[in-house]
């Protein structure tokens, strides 16, 4: 596991009960009762082992409401809704809810249709199937840091805009009708669209990371073709399995993900068990190249 190059605070943090759930990525967090009022040094460790493990878990939170959840996933920044979907009432909480197209079972990373997306998700289970529905998450800066050199440095140039009118059959095995109808109607209510680098520096660590998923449309330069070969190459790094962790959801569980270093698949193999998560996610810096150019807007409509 990479070190963390530069801490969240200048402080001294105290120690969390970590346990680390795979080699690259993932740990589960014990002791800890996530609220809106977790004191500023347990929050700063918190902080602290996210930028380290990418992704962190929590059992046992079910005396978080969506208030709460609200407040606690604010400490990391400005909330802000999803841009097309609408929000829970009275919140900025999206509900994916499997019974209504909430089976978002692609790899992806939080609406990089966005041009500043958000870097931080926290999301929360409610009603979980007795078996399957987990979710994976995958570490896209130990992916570009396990490219081959050449590969690194063909990354280090390259452009690509992602929308949120991608593909919706092509990224799944099978398509849910439902899902797919609630994809037309309400995910694509709005064309969005955002020139990334495929290379990120992160703004706190330093790191690079790869951005891609399934928003990915085409690179800036290369014809449909070219892209589509482009983007199965460096996906693929990004989802080796030596790159995951897959975690087993029971209610009441909570995982806050670093939006800028990860991806993430949940699993559709539950059938008409019916699955509900809420998640609130955190406003994003915009990404920056290793060039120093950054981010920026390609279309709205």
């Amino acid at each position: 596991m990479s070190a963390v190059l530069n801490a969240p605070h200048a402080e001294v943090v105290p120690a969390l009960d970590i346990h680390p759930l795979a080699g690259r990525i993932g740990a589960q967090v014990q002791g800890v009762r996530l609220s809106g009022q977790l004191a500023p040094e347990t929050f700063a460790a918190v902080h602290q082992a996210l930028l380290q493990h990418k992704v962190l878990f929590f059992r046992g939170q079910q005396h978080l409401d969506d208030a709460e959840h609200q407040l606690f996933a604010g400490r990391w920044g400005s909330i802000v809704p999803h841009p097309t979907v609408p929000s829970r009432s009275g919140t900025e909480i999206l509900e994916l809810d499997s019974n209504h197209g909430g089976r978002a079972n692609s790899w992806h990373t939080d609406v990089t249709f966005e041009a500043a997306y958000p870097k931080v998700s926290v999301l929360r289970a409610l009603t979980i199937p007795q078996q399957g529905g987990d979710t994976v998450w995958a570490n896209t800066a130990e992916a570009y840091k396990q490219l081959p050199t050449e590969l690194k440095a063909l990354a280090d140039t390259l452009w690509a805009v992602h929308g949120n009118d991608y593909d919706y059959a092509a990224t799944r095995v099978e398509v849910d009708a439902h899902g797919a109808k609630h994809y037309r109607e309400v995910f694509t209510s709005r064309l969005i669209e955002a020139r990334h680098p495929l290379v990120r520096v992160h703004p706190e660590t330093g790191e690079r990371s790869l951005v891609a998923g399934h928003f990915l449309k085409r690179f800036v330069g290369y014809n449909t073709h070219d892209s589509q070969r482009l983007f199965e190459i460096f996906q693929h790094h990004i989802t080796r399995l030596e790159n995951t962790v897959r975690w087993h959801w029971a209610e009441g569980d909570v995982a806050i993900w670093d939006n800028r270093a990860t991806q993430h698949y949940a699993i559709n193999d539950y059938d008409d068990q019916h699955r509900v998560v809420r998640r609130v996610t955190v406003h994003g810096e915009l990404p920056v190249s290793v060039h120093g150019q950054h981010s920026a807007v390609a279309s709205v409509s």
